[in-house]
């Protein structure tokens, strides 16, 4: 789903030098803005002292390149861990995993 055009972002992790290491993480787009996103997972906790799990939701910032400008709100995508870009993007977008429109054919 990516452009297989060269982007001259330099901190695009396919066509530029930003190197993306660490871990990858999977959610949806909550928020869009002009450079980066929101997305937004849940994942399970497990509580010792009533022996229960519990569901919390882990919001992370990510940059969009400009080879994949094309995200929108509710897209599934995944993101990789990089240097720190700013106060709080650590992340960078890798690839759309599933877009919102497909999402919505696949239940009807």
């Amino acid at each position: 789903m990516e452009n297989k055009e060269k982007c001259n972002d330099e901190q695009c992790p396919i066509h530029g030098k930003l190197s993306a290491r660490g871990r990858i993480f999977a959610g949806n787009v909550i928020r869009k803005f002009p450079k980066r996103i929101a997305i937004e997972f849940e994942r399970t906790l497990f509580i010792k002292k009533y022996e229960r799990y519990m569901k919390k939701k882990t919001r992370l910032h990510a940059r969009v390149s400009r080879c994949m400008e094309n995200v929108e709100v509710g897209d599934y995508v995944q993101v990789q861990e990089c240097r720190p870009l700013s106060k709080i993007i650590h992340f960078v977008l890798i690839k759309i995993i599933r877009k919102k429109s497909e999402k919505k054919e696949i239940s009807k």
